[in-house]
């Protein structure tokens, strides 16, 4: 059966992972300007298996606006070129037979618009999650008391520093979606 350390300790990892799943969300939310994050992890078939896209080819960016990917193997720049138009990223590969490159063309306002109501939609399901992991932790400390394991008053006490586990991390990301939000509005 778990202490409440343990318990407090999972439940800081668990909201840790929920921030660091927010940020990589955040990332692949485009701004206007080229960045590789934007299709890295983008999921390529190859030869019958799943690959991120950074496995398979090197990305990177010759100007401001442009994505520039050169597959490690010629043979799959189609199915490159297939899985970024299937992405719901809104990007148009041109395929030169030798590499691809994306311009990343500049949002208009009411693109810009629905990705500060995308990154808002992201935010609360990082919330939701930071919540449910508040949720088990609390439930884990009932179980304690209801068990005898921990007096009530350190019940409360473990009660009290999830809460302010949860206050630390749900302040953290919504710093981070302000920020991202800031940015794609950025002109």
């Amino acid at each position: 059966m778990a202490d409440e350390q343990e318990i407090l300790a999972d439940a800081q990892d668990r909201m840790q992972k929920s921030v660091d799943a927010l940020t990589r969300e955040l990332n692949v939310v485009r701004t206007g300007r080229a960045s590789p994050v934007l299709v890295e992890n983008l999921v390529v078939d190859y030869y019958g298996t799943s690959m991120p896209l950074n496995q398979l080819a090197s990305i990177s960016i010759p100007e401001a606006r442009t994505l520039q990917i050169e597959p490690w193997d010629k043979n799959a720049l189609a199915e490159v070129e297939r899985s970024i138009l299937k992405s719901d990223l809104g990007l148009v590969p041109n395929n030169d037979g030798a590499i691809i490159r994306i311009n990343i063309p500049a949002l208009t306002e009411e693109r810009r618009r629905d990705l500060v109501k995308l990154v808002g939609r992201k935010l609360e399901d990082a919330h939701v999650a930071v919540r449910n992991i508040r949720r088990d932790g609390l439930t884990g400390i009932r179980r304690l008391e209801k068990d005898k394991a921990i007096s009530q008053d350190d019940g409360r006490r473990v009660h009290d520093q999830i809460q302010d586990l949860t206050d630390a991390f749900i302040a953290r990301m919504d710093g981070m979606a302000r920020d991202k939000q800031a940015e794609v509005m950025e002109v």
